[in-house]
């Protein structure tokens, strides 16, 4: 019995984390006032890469939408963030990058946002510029 109100509270917790990540992801895209179908196709198949249900994928990205419009402070997104484990921190900076390099270009404000968010989700800031050179030198 009360493993079914453990299992609701950490499907409530994978719910409140994913739409963290996602509200995270979407305000990378946004950030240079650019927000393009080619970076949404980048943020639902990240999430689903980092497990979120394919049935689920598109109402979360709606709501991490409205999300992201009612704050800027990424501090709110990268609660759930530096919880991950590394190989999961990975994919989602590899997802930032490629959100970033989408348009072949690079602010700065899009550096300044993954320049904070390794100190905030305690990724490596070399394994941020690994990550970085890797999809720059891709150009994806």
């Amino acid at each position: 019995m009360f493993n079914f109100f453990k299992k609701e509270k950490d499907n409530q917790n994978k719910d409140i984390s994913s739409l963290s990540i996602a509200s995270l992801l979407i305000h990378a895209a946004k950030i240079d006032e650019n927000y393009t179908d080619k970076e949404k196709r980048i943020i639902k198949n990240t999430l689903i890469e980092l497990g979120v249900n394919k049935n689920s994928v598109d109402d979360i990205i709606k709501d991490a939408e409205i999300a992201e419009k009612k704050t800027n402070q990424i501090l709110e997104y990268t609660k759930d963030a530096k919880n991950l484990d590394e190989q999961k921190k990975i994919i989602l900076v590899e997802a930032l990058w490629t959100i970033i390099y989408s348009d072949k270009n690079e602010d700065i404000y899009e550096s300044n946002l993954m320049r904070r968010l390794s100190g905030l989700i305690y990724l490596d800031k070399k394994i941020v510029g690994d990550i970085k050179e890797k999809i720059k030198n891709n150009k994806i």
